[in-house]
């Protein structure tokens, strides 16, 4: 049992909400950093670490983050959005440096991105070797690992390869389908992170990982498929089509958003594999060996299929995105407001009800009118957002921050409450809450609430339009899960 005391920071994100229970497991006392701590109030961990509130651009809260630390994870790194994102990255890395060095922390981890030694880098392959410059330039003994394509339940990475393999038969691809590729488990992700808070390290540097594989971008999607039981794809090179195309295009058929597609995409266009070994001086492999592609492709889909889906690329919020305040905060006191409010009475009890609102979206659907949902998601995919195929992590629970088609869970609070706060395209903001009370002999009753603050004029004409739309909708969906938890 090592001891040291931790802080994670992303531990809202894919990988830091795999690491953070697992250095539980391994004996380290765990502190992580939030700006929304509310979302680590439902996952299984929560009341085994020290959560703290901060941001990595509030200096002064990352000071506190990081008293009494011996060893910092910076897992944290921006996919997609802001045009300025690369400064952005660049202070919080030099925020997390100064407070770690000033708190006299002995380590700071690091998960980069893999990528050759010369040549143009994408902007994000960019970012993250100047985050890890930063902070190997901290003062503070830095351990840098350079990871490829990542492949789990959950991960973009992954996701991106799962559908366009899964739904397109024939695909159109860039040039960058024919560069190699040195993917890697996030088992195996997880094994380094994991040994990196007590590797010997004579001095900081970057160390590379990956799996056994070396692979063509176009031959991962071959041997998905075949591990999928699915047809051969053809694929077919089309030099002429930009990374900005394919990101459009990628979010047309895979529900991951056009910029984060074109970030990936972009990623992609040079070749991701491991110059060198020196990882092995430091981290052993796993006893068990290295994943291969195949077994962590099987390892995935089994994990999907059973739902046991730990994380997911929509753990975290888009890029850019605040961390927004309730419908009830002051911040929106005086603010115009439109509201949709139902309510109807049920014999099944508040708990089956409630189940059955649990249950709503992703496969599972939103009890009312299919088709216009279907509409809103792909409008919404049109202009840029998030559309309605991120789906959900599990077929039957929620938990506070997970994404939820284009909605994410701001409060559960089982068997009485549930909100979603949109994060759909639309002039203003949008929550949807289900309030469930219990009434005599078992009985209860449910109150739907859509609420609405508009920006704008934009904002009032959008709530005005689609106000014919919310009798048959709203109506339908309330009648609908009422009926569901009665069958």
């Amino acid at each position: 049992m090592s001891g040291k005391r931790v802080l994670v920071t992303g531990a809202t994100g894919y990988i830091g909400g795999r690491l953070a229970p697992r250095l539980l497991e391994a004996g380290y006392r765990v502190r992580v950093l939030a700006r929304s701590p509310d979302k680590l109030r439902d996952v299984p961990w929560a009341g085994d670490v020290e959560i703290v509130r901060g941001d990595l651009d509030d200096a002064e809260s990352l000071r506190e983050a990081c008293r009494d630390i011996d060893v910092v994870y910076y897992l944290v790194h921006s996919m997609g959005g802001r045009d300025e994102f690369v400064d952005a990255e660049k202070r919080a890395a030099q925020n997390v440096a100064d407070a770690a060095r000033d708190n006299g922390v002995s380590r700071i981890v690091y998960l980069g991105g893999l990528h050759p030694e010369s040549g143009d880098l994408s902007p994000h392959l960019y970012s993250r070797a100047q985050v890890g410059r930063i902070l190997m330039d901290s003062g503070v003994p830095t351990l840098v690992l350079q990871a490829g394509v990542v492949i789990g339940s959950g991960s973009a990475s992954f996701e991106m390869i799962r559908h366009l393999s899964n739904r397109l038969p024939v695909m159109t691809t860039p040039r960058w389908v024919n560069n190699r590729i040195q993917p890697i488990a996030v088992r195996d992700v997880l094994h380094y992170l994991l040994a990196a808070a007590d590797a010997p390290l004579p001095r900081s540097g970057t160390y590379d990982i990956g799996g056994p594989d070396v692979l063509r971008y176009g031959e991962m999607m071959q041997q998905y498929s075949e591990v999928a039981g699915l047809t051969k794809r053809r694929i077919l090179v089309l030099p002429v089509l930009t990374p900005k195309l394919a990101g459009l295009w990628i979010g047309l058929v895979t529900p991951i958003p056009p910029p984060l597609g074109r970030a990936l995409l972009e990623s992609l266009s040079t070749d991701a594999v491991m110059r060198n070994h020196d990882i092995d001086s430091i981290i052993p492999p796993p006893e068990s060996g290295l994943t291969g592609y195949r077994d962590a492709v099987r390892l995935a889909l089994g994990r999907i299929e059973r739902g046991e889906v730990e994380t997911t690329w929509t753990n975290a919020s888009p890029v850019g995105a605040p961390a927004d305040p309730l419908p009830s905060d002051p911040d929106w006191a005086g603010e115009v407001v439109f509201t949709d409010e139902r309510s109807l009475e049920s014999d099944s009890s508040p708990e089956k009800v409630f189940a059955v609102v649990e249950s709503i979206g992703g496969e599972n659907g939103w009890y009312s009118f299919p088709l216009a949902w279907t509409i809103r998601g792909w409008l919404d995919r049109f202009v840029g957002g998030v559309g309605l195929d991120r789906g959900r992590r599990d077929p039957k629970t929620l938990h506070t921050g997970d994404a939820l088609d284009f909605w994410r869970v701001e409060l559960i609070e089982r068997p009485t409450l549930l909100r979603l706060r949109a994060e759909m395209r639309a002039p203003g903001g949008a929550w949807l809450e289900w309030r469930v009370e219990p009434l005599e002999s078992g009985r209860s009753r449910v109150h739907q609430r859509a609420i609405f603050f508009p920006r704008g004029v934009a904002g009032r004409l959008y709530w005005y339009v689609l106000v014919p739309f919310h009798g048959i909708i709203f109506r339908g969906m309330l009648e609908n899960i009422a009926g569901t938890a009665g069958r």
